[in-house]
């Protein structure tokens, strides 16, 4: 019997997890209507560019903490460089008190582009007084997640790089579900 079997009712973390992802498919789809109780996350769907602009809003608001997993952050010099922008906006939150933690993919073979490009970005991070951790180099972490203040989670396919921000086709979720943000937080806070 799969985890999932219509005959074995879900119970605990993973009728939570069903229920949100349920909730956020429902509020994407324009020809259903789902009424929304008091304690419903809210889901808002970025698509390309759209991201930029909400997970800048989101680090400008943030007051408590930010965590961020991201498989490539690749850091430009130029003004126009939008992973740039995201790194200044995390380190001008890192100055304003809010808890900041970066967690990023370092692969096994060295030295390549995945891994220069993260270790520039740490070093930037790090110098703006961002906590930065790599996973473990035999294990990729291919997740795209920022929490922000232990309530709104962006999660998609949206890595930091200015392809991604910028040119790709992309698609991303912005949740608010407090009891979400606490199963991604407690998931990344073990790679």
């Amino acid at each position: 019997m799969t985890p999932f079997s219509p005959h074995r009712p879900l119970t605990g973390r993973t009728s939570r997890l069903a229920a949100t992802l349920l909730l956020a498919i429902l509020s994407l789809s324009p020809a259903i209507s789902v009424a929304a109780a008091p304690s419903s996350p809210s889901v808002v769907l970025l698509r390309n560019s759209d991201y930029l602009d909400a997970l800048v809003q989101g680090i400008r608001t943030a007051r408590q903490s930010v965590v961020c997993s991201c498989y490539l952050f690749k850091t430009g010099t130029s003004r126009e460089d939008q992973p740039r922008l995201i790194a200044d906006e995390l380190i001008r939150a890192r100055q304003r008190g809010v808890a900041v933690t970066v967690i990023l993919e370092e692969e096994g073979r060295h030295p390549d582009e995945l891994n220069a490009a993260n270790h520039d970005t740490a070093v930037l991070l790090r110098r703006g007084g961002v906590t930065v951790r790599f996973d473990s180099p035999w294990v990729t972490t291919h997740a795209k997640a920022v929490v922000i203040d232990n309530r709104h989670v962006y999660i998609g396919s949206h890595n930091l790089t200015q392809s991604a921000l910028a040119r790709n086709n992309e698609l991303s979720l912005l949740i608010d579900s407090p009891a979400l943000a606490a199963e991604v937080t407690g998931y990344l806070d073990r790679l």
